[in-house]
Order: structure tokens, then C-alpha cells, then sequence
């Protein structure tokens, strides 16, 4: 598929949303190049598509001018014999078939935009762009020339076998010792649609040309074009050879398809097959798309280059990431959590179902949550189970949020445990990933803010507010009932044994078999109530180990909601850039 088969509009599309990934992610003159590459893209695809800019390109002494008048049939160019013999660009506007010649109809918008104020129409007259800016009001278009520049006519009709819809330029010399008409050659060569380069054979394969301007241009062999000029002083064996050299050395600079033309501007030699690629170039209306796409594709690749490849990522995030979570659990004191949810539900459990007589001796010791700041809070809403405001509504949540544990801060270890496993969270997750999208992943992991959002998920997740069981009430009641039978039977005995001391009648005593029902509920009481304490004290045993193992899986999932907003997402959103910024650069550069 060529270049000019693919829609430039989703390249661009795909480069405009690789610069915005990368940007600050990226070396600043590869990230500058690609943004400027997208702006002259979009700027030339929204100007005329009738018109094709073919700019005629190199050195002093390569017969430039010379040829760009060959070509056009005119002395329009004039060549000079003093360095620098082209100081600024003339363009030759060649309207396409049924536009009118008339002064100021033709692509005046392109050429301002390639700042070329030098022109002439084909069917019209030579003029300085300054009279055709100033009767439209655009001075400041062409960057401020406020010096009206007189007319100068130069009659250009019957030029022979012109290619219409086409803009040719020439250009200053890329060589040249003004350091100002060298940026005004090099700005045109980034804006032209086809870009034939001058060459002689003298100086074909010097160096600078090609390290500073056709090896930069790898990929665009289909908007340059070769032209060998001078061939007038060879022989055709030694043309032959010449030419094939210039092939080689532009395969060398990645130009493995470039056109290579050998011309004379002197006796006209190969100007008519010159004039005949710009004038198919013209006619197809190819080169403007195929020049944008070829840029956007070797901006495409250098942003790509400069992302790395985002298959090279590390695929072990997940264990990282429990490892991370375990140590979140330990700084935020989980375990002690736990146990302490464990120590005072059983403790909850013995008060409520324990023997009436010694289940006060567990009251004497601190519940282990309040003690954390994690306990029951004071007023308890019999019913909901939730605590209860001064206007007896439940806490909003922002009471919650304002609210802190007791727990004691991280130690050294702990802390040392966390900065360690997001460490290693990082390592993981960034293997193969650029420095600079490592260190944006770095610096998106807010480390300050762990600590208070671990605590804040303590508070919400202790069980603060959870429902007593109801077999503890039920429990209890018979506690109290056996021992409002114990006592009653004690009572029993007391009255007997008064009236055996003070000599009195007794009265008779029914009896469960041998044993008097005094004794038997005395007895009774206290042994059932001991029994009975004792398997409470089991089943609460048990029942304190499920409220831990339920208040561990709240504090987990909060944890490793904290892990996952504060490290994994941050981290992974940003590899998630990085790994778009390359699939974009890649689809730019395809």
C-alpha cells in the first residue's frame, strides 16, 4: 500500500494523539518536531488541493536557476555568479485548466503561507506579493512587509508544455553563506509537495548534503526527485555511471526508490522528461497528500522510537501488587485490628452469656477496639445497631472520614515494609518501560497520602456498630433465670435450716427423688449456669473468630482499594499512556 493509498486524516489523527501522550514523556526536540510536523500538516491540507508546490533544491553552482528556467521556457530566475547567486524564492504559479490568469486569483493563500512574495501567474504578470497583501488588507500574513514594491510586468504567456496546477519554486541555495537564506530554503523544503534536488556531478555525494538533508528525508522517495544537471559535460557511458552512483547513495540514505534525472539546462537535454514527472505530479494531485503522509509517518516513527516498545512490559503487576497489599496490611495494623476484634467480641460474648455471679470481672478490663479508638461508640441505637447524633440521625460520612483510630503510627519496619513493596510494585510494573514514562509512573504514586488513607479505611471497616448475636441475649436471660433459681432454692435452704436452728416445726419438704427440691435448685442453678458459661465461651469463641475473619476481609478489600487508588491505578494509568502513545505512533508511522 503506498502513501498516498492511506488516509492521511486517521495518521494524523493517530500523531495528534501521540504527541498529546507524550508529551513531557519524551525527548523535547523529538516531542517539538512531531507537533510541528502535525501543524504544517494540517495547515497545507486545509489550503488549496489544485495546486501542487514543487520547489527546485541545491547547492550554489548546480545550475538551479538555470534549470528552473529550462523548465519553465523564460529567463524568469536570473543566475548569479556571485556566492550567493539565489537569495530569495520566486514562484511560478501555473493555474490548472479553466482558472482565470487574472492578478490575485490564483493560490495566493498557499503562497502565503509559504511566505514566497516573489511571484509570477502564467497568463498574468510578474508582481511583489506586497501589492496584491496590501490591496487585501493581509500586511501582516506575510510577517510584516509594509514596503510597497512597484509592479514589475513580465509578459509570461505560450510558455511550452507547462505542468498546470502547479506552483514551481526556486529556492535560495542550501550552502549558502547567509545564514538567513539557508532557514528560508530549509523552512521550504519542509513545506514544499515535491522537492527536486539539484545536483551536479561535481559535488553529488558531498557529505552534507546528504547527512543534513537527504538522510533526514528517508521515506519520502516518492515527493523527491533527483535531477542531475550538467550532463552535458559527460559522456552518456559516464552519465550512465554517475547516475547509478546516485542511485546507491540515496539507497544508502534510505531512498531505495528515489527518481534520479539527468538534465542540462544548457542544451535542454532530459528537461522535457523532467518537466514530465512534475507535470503527472501535478495532474494526479498526489504529491501534497503523499508529502504529509511521509512526514507524519517519520514523525510517526521517531515518537515511536522515542516510546520504546510496549510489548517489553512486565506481566507480574499481580503479585506485586499482593505483595504491596501485605504490606499495606501491616503498616495499617490489620493484624492488630483483628485480633482485637477477635479479643473483644469474645469478651462482648463472656458479658452477655457469662455467669451473672462472675461475668463482672470481665468489665474490669479495657475492651481491646476502644482501646484503638475502634471501639463501640458511647450512645447506641437500640434498634439499628448505629450510633446515634445529637439530632439522633446516623453519622454521615463525613463524620466517618473526620474520624481517626488510636492505632499506633507505623514502625520503622512497617514503614520500611511499604516503601519496599511499592518499590517493587514500580520494578515490576515498569520493566522495559523508557525512563521518562518510569519516572512519570514514580511520581504518580501519592506516598504521603498511605498513612491517612489507611487509617481512614481502619475506622470504616471496624466493626464499631455490628449487632450483638441474638443467642447472647437469649443466653443470658436463662443465666439470670438460673440463678434467680439458685438463689431461690439457697433461700429455701436458709428458711429450713432457720427454723432446724430456732428448734421449730419444719415444714414438709417435696423431694426429686432422694433429693430435696431446695438443694436441687440451689444445686441446679449454680451448675447449669457454670455449664451453661462454658459452652457460651466456646460458641463464642468461634463466633469471634468469624467476626475476625469478616472484619479481615472488609480491612483487605479496603486496603487494597487504598493499594490500588494511590499506586496501582496512578502507575497503570500511566504505563496505559505510554502503551497508546506507542500504539498511536506506530499507527501514525505504519
Amino acid at each position: 500500500m503506498s502513501p498516498a493509498d492511506v488516509d492521511p486524516g486517521s495518521r494524523l489523527a493517530a500523531l495528534d494523539e501521540a504527541v498529546r501522550l507524550a508529551t513531557g514523556r519524551v525527548d523535547p526536540q523529538v516531542e517539538a518536531s512531531a507537533a510541528a510536523v502535525l501543524a504544517r500538516a494540517r495547515e497545507r491540507l486545509a489550503l488549496s488541493g489544485e495546486y501542487t508546490v514543487v520547489a527546485l533544491a541545491g547547492a550554489t553552482g548546480s545550475g538551479k536557476s538555470s534549470l528552473f528556467n529550462a523548465l519553465v521556457g523564460a529567463e524568469i530566475a536570473r543566475p548569479g555568479v556571485t556566492r550567493p547567486t539565489t537569495g530569495r524564492p520566486l514562484a511560478v504559479v501555473l493555474p490548472p485548466p479553466g482558472a482565470a490568469p487574472a492578478a490575485g486569483s490564483g493560490p495566493d493563500d498557499l503562497l502565503d503561507w509559504l511566505e514566497v512574495s516573489d511571484r509570477v501567474v502564467v497568463g498574468g504578470e510578474r508582481q511583489d506579493a506586497t501589492d496584491v497583501v496590501r490591496a487585501r488588507g493581509r500586511v501582516g500574513a506575510l510577517g510584516g512587509l509594509g514596503t510597497l514594491v512597484r509592479r514589475r510586468p513580465r509578459p509570461v504567456d505560450g510558455l511550452p508544455d507547462l505542468p498546470t496546477g502547479a506552483v514551481l519554486l526556486d529556492l535560495p541555495d542550501h550552502d549558502s553563506v547567509v545564514a538567513e537564506h539557508r532557514a528560508v530554503a530549509e523552512r521550504l523544503y519542509a513545506r514544499a509537495d515535491l522537492l527536486v534536488w539539484v545536483v551536479d556531478p561535481q559535488k553529488y555525494a558531498d557529505a552534507a548534503l546528504h547527512v543534513r538533508y537527504l538522510r533526514p528525508m528517508a521515506g519520502h522517495a516518492a515527493v523527491l526527485l533527483l535531477a542531475l544537471n550538467q550532463a552535458d559535460r559527460l559522456t552518456p557511458r559516464e552519465v550512465t555511471e554517475v547516475v547509478a552512483d546516485v542511485r546507491r547513495i540515496a539507497a544508502q540514505d534510505g531512498l531505495r526508490d528515489v527518481t534520479v534525472v539527468p538534465v542540462s539546462a544548457v542544451t535542454g537535454e532530459g528537461v522535457d522528461a523532467l518537466r514530465d514527472h512534475l507535470a503527472d505530479a501535478a495532474r494526479r494531485r498526489r504529491a501534497a497528500t503523499q508529502r504529509v503522509v511521509a512526514d507524519v509517518r517519520a514523525a510517526g516513527a521517531a515518537l515511536r522510537d522515542a516510546c520504546g516498545s510496549a510489548q517489553g512490559a512486565a506481566s507480574g503487576t499481580d503479585r506485586a501488587a499482593s505483595r504491596l497489599v501485605d504490606a499495606l496490611e501491616v503498616a495499617a495494623g490489620v493484624p492488630l485490628v483483628v485480633d482485637a476484634t477477635r479479643r473483644s467480641a469474645l469478651g462482648q460474648a463472656r458479658a452477655a452469656t457469662g455467669w451473672p455471679v462472675t461475668r463482672w470481672v470481665g468489665r474490669l478490663r479495657a475492651d481491646p477496639l476502644r482501646r484503638l479508638g475502634l471501639g463501640r461508640p458511647p450512645a447506641l441505637d437500640a434498634l439499628t445497631g448505629r450510633r446515634a447524633t445529637s439530632t439522633g440521625a446516623a453519622p454521615s460520612d463525613e463524620d466517618a472520614a473526620s474520624r481517626r483510630s488510636s492505632l499506633p503510627r507505623p514502625a520503622t519496619t512497617a514503614g520500611a515494609q511499604v516503601s519496599i513493596a511499592v518499590r517493587d510494585f514500580l520494578d515490576a510494573a515498569t520493566t522495559g518501560v523508557p525512563d521518562a514514562w518510569t519516572l512519570a509512573a514514580r511520581a504518580a504514586v501519592s506516598r504521603d497520602a498511605i498513612p491517612d488513607a489507611l487509617d481512614r479505611v481502619v475506622v470504616a471497616s471496624a466493626p464499631a456498630g455490628a449487632r450483638d448475636p441474638r443467642w447472647w441475649r437469649a443466653v443470658g436471660v436463662v443465666q439470670w433465670v438460673l440463678l434467680t433459681v439458685a438463689i431461690a432454692g439457697a433461700v429455701w435452704l436458709a428458711a429450713l435450716a432457720g427454723l432446724a436452728y430456732l428448734r421449730l416445726p419444719e415444714p414438709p419438704t417435696p423431694t426429686w427423688g432422694e433429693v430435696p427440691w431446695p438443694t436441687v435448685l440451689t444445686v441446679g442453678g449454680v451448675l447449669l449456669g457454670v455449664l451453661l458459661a462454658l459452652v457460651s465461651r466456646v460458641l463464642a469463641g468461634v463466633g469471634a473468630r468469624r467476626r475476625a475473619a469478616r472484619v479481615r476481609r472488609r480491612l483487605r478489600a479496603g486496603v487494597d482499594d487504598v493499594a490500588r487508588d494511590l499506586v496501582v491505578r496512578p502507575v497503570t494509568g500511566e504505563l496505559g499512556a505510554w502503551a497508546a502513545c506507542a500504539s498511536a505512533a506506530s499507527r501514525a508511522a505504519a
